[in-house]
Formats: structure tokens, C-alpha cells, sequence
């Protein structure tokens, strides 16, 4: 099999064990945190909007949907779904990495339905920073136009890069080519994290490159080590029981969801919450703690999978979550939701309150 078909396979690979398996590990945090309830709430939750702003983007809300799936002929079905739907209601969407479509362009399609689905909505493009730093701007200008994407994530995956059998182990050089990528990018640049969260020192060095957003993308949701665990009987066609146990064990590897957003948000910029966001009430809790979107996947994969009626059903759930807990905090906009008192109790606690440097909760 050559690399570009190999690339295209190994996609398929990923859609389907996350389809059919169980891949999600830890927790994220969201359930050490509770809200105050405003008993005496002076607005109508009937009349309360959702809408934001994001990257100079109106959003019909802060609800993302993460990058999911394409590169592969079977997944352009499930990127028309998630595009018509994210085009109806405005929201922001990203695609799956396009480093297969670049390498073979018979697959652009893929995700291209994206955009032909969702003319006029925000949606990023994705690459990963090893493609970025072995093939450099040009590949990027390649992700951006394929989509006509208003911004780029680069995705960080080295936790899946380690325990990968064709994984890329070599780190070095990749934050010059992050920091070349912002100044010559003519779109604006989201460093993204793919399950092990990011910490406020790795925060500030991407903002520092340049990066217009980080989104977290930590530790509770998805796990990439398992998926690559579960995906060890595929490679050679036999099981590799090094592999599996290597994924299997950094399973629980990474910076929870909630400590990775505090920390980055203590950074300035915009941040994304991404890595286990399950609901509409944690997303509530998300933007009280800084973030400017919250990013979904798994959740929305499967009623993908079955068409856009299923998927409308699941989000407009999730969007009457956020609008409660929205009313329930006694907020009418979603710009103030950061003013909201909330309390963190538990391991999540401890670990916020054990950062270097950090503030204690509460002071």
C-alpha cells in the first residue's frame, strides 16, 4: 500500500473504532463544578439568545463542532451531514485532518462537502504540526483553500504520535515552523491539542508564535492512546500486543478538560474547550471559565452517521441544555456567562489549586 492510500485507510480505521468502541477515558473535570442557581432569575428563558462571536464570526452558538472525519471516499457522507447541519444553524465546524486529500486530491471532496454544504458559516481546516514542519506553508495554503476555510487548526497529537507503529517521533522544529505558519498564514491560526490538554506554559508559547486561539482539547473524552490500542490488530493484520499495551496504558495520560481551560485562560487569548464536552451544561460551565466556544465530536459522530434529522435532534437538546442553564445563572447573553460565581470541589480543585504560580479558588 502506498503512503497516500495508507494515510486514506488509516482514517477509515479511526472513524470506525470510534464508532464501534469504547474510547473515551478519564474525567474531565466538569462535574467538580457547580454552578450558583439564581432563584430569582429577572428575564425569560424563552426569549434568551445563544448567538456569539468568534474570530470577528457570528455563531448561532458557542457550541463547535469539532474536527471529526474525510480523507477517505466513506467518510464524505458523514462530512455532508455535519456541514448541512452546522450551515442551518451557524455554527462553527471543523474538518478532519487533510493531510490525506493533500497527498492524494482525488479525496478533497471529502472535505470540500464541507463548504458546499455550509457556504457561509465558519469552518476550520486541520493539519498536524509534524505535516506542517516537514512540508511548511504551502501545505497549509493547500488545507485552506481546499475548504475556503476562514481559519487553520494545527492539531498536536504527539501522545498518538508515540505509540503510533508509523507515529513520527521527532518534536524538534515544530514550534518555528508554528511561529513561521501565524506570520505568513493569510487565515488565522488555532493550535489545537487532540485528548492530553494544554498547560498555561504551552499556552503562552503558542499565543507568543502567533496563534489566534488554543483549544484545550484535554484529557476525560476521546482517547487517541486507546484508540491506537484498539486499532493494533489492523496495522499488520495481527494483533500487536506491544501497541496495545503501550495504548492501553497512556490511557490516562494528559491534563484534565476543566484544569487545561483554567490554565490556558489564565493566558489571555481566546481558548476553545474541547475533550469530553458532553452537554449543554457543560458548556454552560466552560465559558465560565474563559473559553469562546466549547468543541463536540464523539456525541455528534454516531447521529451523523445516521443523517441530519438524528443530528438536529441531539444538538437542539444541547442547545436547550445551554439555554437553562443560561437562565438559571440569571444571564440573558452568552457574553455573560463569564460572570457567573460557580464552585469547584474535588480532585479538579486540588489540581487547580496546586498549578505553580496559580491562584488559589476563591481569592
Amino acid at each position: 500500500m502506498n503512503r497516500r492510500n495508507f494515510t486514506s485507510s488509516r482514517k477509515l480505521d479511526h472513524l470506525r473504532i470510534c464508532l464501534d468502541k469504547s474510547i473515551e477515558s478519564g474525567n474531565t473535570g466538569f462535574d467538580d463544578i457547580r454552578l450558583v442557581h439564581e432563584a430569582l432569575p429577572d428575564c425569560n428563558m424563552d426569549s434568551l439568545s445563544i448567538k456569539t462571536k468568534f474570530l470577528g464570526h457570528e455563531l448561532g452558538s458557542p457550541l463547535f463542532i469539532s474536527a471529526m472525519t474525510g480523507g477517505h471516499p466513506e467518510t464524505k457522507d458523514v462530512n455532508a451531514v455535519l456541514g448541512e447541519i452546522a450551515g442551518e444553524l451557524g455554527l462553527g465546524i471543523g474538518v478532519g485532518s487533510q493531510r490525506a486529500a493533500i497527498e492524494n486530491p482525488e479525496l478533497a471532496d471529502t472535505f470540500s462537502v464541507v463548504r458546499d454544504k455550509a457556504p457561509d458559516t465558519f469552518i476550520a481546516g486541520n493539519l498536524g504540526i509534524v505535516q506542517l514542519k516537514e512540508h511548511g506553508v504551502e501545505w497549509a495554503e493547500q488545507a485552506v483553500e481546499m475548504i475556503d476555510a476562514d481559519a487553520l487548526a494545527i492539531h498536536l497529537n504527539f501522545l498518538q504520535e508515540a505509540i503510533q507503529p508509523e507515529g513520527d517521533h521527532d518534536a524538534s522544529g515544530c514550534y518555528a515552523a508554528l511561529r513561521e505558519l501565524c506570520r505568513e498564514l493569510k487565515v488565522p491560526v488555532i493550535v489545537k491539542e487532540t485528548g492530553s490538554g494544554i498547560s498555561y506554559e504551552t499556552g503562552l508559547r503558542c499565543y507568543g508564535a502567533g496563534a489566534a486561539c488554543v483549544d484545550v482539547g484535554g484529557y476525560g473524552g476521546s482517547s487517541w492512546a486507546l484508540i491506537e490500542s484498539h486499532r493494533s490488530g489492523s496495522v499488520n493484520g495481527r494483533e500487536d500486543l506491544h501497541l496495545k499495551g503501550l495504548g492501553e496504558r497512556f490511557g490516562e495520560w494528559g491534563v484534565p478538560t476543566v484544569v487545561s481551560l483554567y490554565e490556558v485562560a489564565r493566558c489571555g487569548g481566546p481558548v476553545m474547550a474541547s475533550g469530553g464536552v458532553r452537554s449543554g451544561t457543560d458548556i454552560a460551565k466552560a465559558l465560565v471559565l474563559g473559553a469562546n466556544l466549547a468543541g463536540m465530536a464523539l456525541p455528534l459522530l454516531k447521529p451523523a452517521c445516521e443523517g441530519p434529522d438524528a443530528l438536529r435532534e441531539v444538538i437542539r437538546d444541547i442547545h436547550q441544555e445551554l439555554r437553562i442553564s443560561l437562565f438559571l445563572t440569571g444571564k440573558t447573553r452568552i457574553s455573560e456567562l463569564p460572570q457567573a460565581r460557580w464552585y469547584l470541589t474535588g480532585k479538579t480543585r486540588e489540581m487547580i489549586e496546586n498549578i505553580p504560580g496559580g491562584d488559589r479558588i476563591g481569592d
